[in-house]
């Protein structure tokens, strides 16, 4: 059978979270506004003072604080988000999730060794396989996924074991 191996990272997790982010409409409102709603109100005022009051300075103020803003905020925001993500897991639960896994394609299920330890997911739990960026996630039917990056790929042909796990959930899904 085919089998892969592959380290999993802070910077791993990082990433299939920030895909999330960009699914998500509720966080993606939340940006928008602070990119433009905001800004833009701030904008307005300011060339409001512009044009009937005539004060250059404090209009200038106003739309350079709005166009920073605009700017800065969504940032604060996004690394806001990622340290999140890292404080939500226990130093245990970190140890359990990165370092060395190993995946193993088997008839009746895709096998599991990692530093938490062994496990079986039956191929019916197994929803689907994406490529994504310098990625391959295997989604699972409890809103998980595994996620490979493919420059640690240590151990195995990833494009093989990747065209085998799709037939696998296409045969059993």
């Amino acid at each position: 059978m085919l089998e892969i191996e592959y380290s999993f990272r802070e910077k791993d997790l990082i990433h299939y979270n920030e895909l999330q982010i960009d699914t998500s409409a509720d966080l993606q409102k939340k940006l928008k506004r602070n990119r433009l709603f905001f800004p833009g109100t701030l904008a307005i005022f300011g060339l409001f003072l512009w044009s009937y009051y005539s004060d250059y300075r404090t209009a200038l103020y106003i739309v350079t604080i709005s166009i920073c803003w605009a700017i800065v905020i969504p940032q604060i925001i996004i690394l806001s988000f990622r340290k999140g993500v890292l404080n939500s897991y226990t130093q245990k639960e970190k140890e359990a999730m990165f370092g060395q896994y190993r995946l193993r394609i088997d008839p009746k299920a895709l096998a599991e060794k990692s530093p938490s330890g062994k496990h079986k997911m039956p191929w019916k739990t197994i929803l689907r396989i994406e490529h994504v960026r310098d990625y391959i996630h295997i989604v699972l039917d409890n809103g998980a996924a595994l996620v490979i990056p493919l420059e640690t790929v240590t151990d195995g042909d990833i494009q093989e074991f990747a065209r085998q796990v799709k037939k696998m959930i296409d045969l059993y899904g």
